[in-house]
């Protein structure tokens, strides 16, 4: 079966700094993956490898068994696009704007009608369909941007970043809207949310350019133990190496079968002044894989 996207021992620099380093990975047809990271992890990078924005300097990009460097038009035309910043006119009207997208893509013309309805159904925009964009709320626009990515039923969607700035009933509806389109292709969502990672089929943890975790959400949390540990202390140092934790941005985290068992005592302990148990999350797996805990602003 050929893969939606297959990256193979990637590198890019700009200038100097090295941005990905031998990244490799294969997403298959309809998979849900998210590329989890900070900022400068990598993420935008590689989503601009694979969607022909950036031109591949080592490695090989492929998408749908085209190689991009050698046949970026036909890898692109397998290729939807949700960029960090709205790529909609504020000028046009909602109708205007997918009649664009559909004049710049494959859609045959008496195809077209037909799709753009439906589009405009899915994004919830029925009665605002002949409304200026610039009119449009930012979840809405959000919306639209989607249904404009979508609306070729690529065999790879890409998304950066696609729900920042939305407030949480905008993003449940955005993640609705990607739920019903998932028979379309492969999902590949660049984020820094947790949550939004734990949504997908696969997470793929990204740290100065290389891939430093890939995995189901189960697997991921399942490889940490059953639960992880939190202490807060002065001298983060001597309790890891005591504990057999690690140190991560100045707190101690253990992972252990069951926190029950050491809690008390290392609540008794002079060295620890605070301690914070729970069930392995997301957020454990990457603290754990890339030696920062996650922040909202990425």
């Amino acid at each position: 079966m050929t893969a939606a996207l297959d990256v193979r021992e990637v590198r890019y620099r700009y200038g100097d700094a090295l941005a990905l380093d031998g990244a490799t990975l294969s997403i298959g047809e309809r998979q849900r993956v998210a590329l989890l990271g900070r900022n400068g992890s990598g993420k935008t990078t590689l989503l601009g490898l694979a969607s022909g924005l950036l031109a591949v300097q080592d490695g090989v990009v492929s998408v749908c068994g085209s190689d991009i460097r050698h046949d970026p038009a036909g890898s692109r035309a397998h290729i939807g696009v949700v960029f960090q910043h709205l790529a909609v006119d504020s000028a046009l009207t909602v109708t205007e704007t997918l009649r664009l997208q559909a004049a710049l893509t494959s859609i045959e013309r008496p195809a077209q009608p037909d799709r753009i309805r439906q589009a405009i159904s899915d994004a919830g925009l029925s009665e605002r369909a002949e409304d200026r964009v610039g009119t449009l709320s930012g979840g809405l626009s959000r919306r639209l941007d989607l249904v404009r990515a979508l609306l070729n039923r690529p065999a790879q969607a890409l998304k950066e970043e696609p729900t920042t700035g939305l407030a949480t009933l905008a993003r449940e509806a955005f993640w609705s809207l990607l739920d019903r389109r998932r028979a379309d292709g492969a999902q590949v969502i660049a984020t820094h949310l947790m949550d939004e990672a734990e949504r997908c089929d696969r997470v793929v943890i990204l740290h100065e350019g290389r891939i430093v975790a890939d995995g189901t959400p189960a697997e991921l949390t399942d490889s940490l133990g059953g639960d992880a540990v939190w202490l807060d202390t002065p001298a983060p140092g001597p309790l890891a190496d005591r504990t057999g934790g690690r140190v991560i941005g100045g707190r101690v985290m253990l992972t252990v079968p069951d926190a029950s068992r050491v809690v008390t005592e290392l609540y008794d302990s002079e060295d620890v002044t605070s301690v914070t148990a729970r069930s392995v999350q997301m957020s454990d797996v990457f603290a754990a894989a890339v030696g920062e805990e996650p922040r909202a602003d990425g």
